[in-house]
């Protein structure tokens, strides 16, 4: 049986892309919580849903969003499902990354995913390229967990680890994403960190934030085990 492991995937730009579909979704809540249009949205890259919504709020002149989150929570969800055609339309699953996933399925080896989305979106996401197969979307981190990436590791770490019954050393536990920010929140919670450059990010700038090892895409399942496991 393989020792026991727990791989960690951020979503957005590391297993799919769904291209303008997120600013739909987020002046589709805004304008359900608000009662008006959303003109500006906050900068998303690599950020939890929480951070984003907060900002969002604040550009459109909301200058307490925080009694608007649990509603904002809510809309958002509900504007992804609605929206779920149309990620399948504009967007997809990157190449690889179904592959990557059914790879890494062994005894003792548990995957989810860190990210900066609500649970439901991620959910809805994944469900829509069909990336939920080996995936244990129970015991994830997600974005209305905390705004630092870090504690949304510890969440995952901690929540596998009850759900599953085991206890998984710091260097079996392995957080996959595509910006710095995954692999500063991996680091800060004591786990590795593989880069991804399916992103905005650059395979040299992940390495300049001290990932523990950098793929240029999830298409090589030889280089993607070496990466995750060294």
């Amino acid at each position: 049986m393989t020792a026991p492991a727990l791989i960690l995937w951020d979503v957005d730009h590391t297993l799919l892309e769904i291209k303008g579909v997120s600013r739909e979704i987020y002046a589709r809540a805004f304008h359900l919580v608000t009662g008006r249009p959303m003109e500006q949205l906050a900068d998303m890259t690599g950020r939890t849903e929480r951070a984003i919504i907060i900002e969002t709020l604040r550009l459109g002149g909301i200058t307490d969003p925080e009694p608007l989150m649990p509603a904002f929570y809510e809309a958002l969800g509900e504007a992804a499902q609605q929206l779920q055609d149309r990620m399948r339309e504009s967007g997809r699953a990157l190449p690889g990354a179904r592959q990557a996933i059914t790879a890494l399925v062994a005894g003792g080896i548990v995957q989810s995913v860190v990210t900066g989305n609500l649970r439901s979106i991620a959910r809805t996401k994944l469900a829509a390229f069909g990336l939920t197969d080996h995936l244990d979307l129970e015991v994830g981190g997600y974005g209305d967990d905390d705004s630092d990436r870090a504690v949304l590791v510890r969440l995952a770490v901690k929540r596998s680890e009850t759900a599953h019954g085991v206890t998984f050393p710091p260097e079996r536990v392995v957080v996959l994403g595509d910006t710095p920010h995954d692999v500063k929140g991996a680091h800060d919670a004591g786990v590795r960190a593989v880069g991804v450059a399916t992103g905005s990010s650059t395979a040299r700038e992940l390495e300049a934030t001290g990932a523990d090892a950098v793929l240029p895409r999830l298409t090589d399942i030889t280089a993607l085990r070496t990466a995750v496991f060294g």
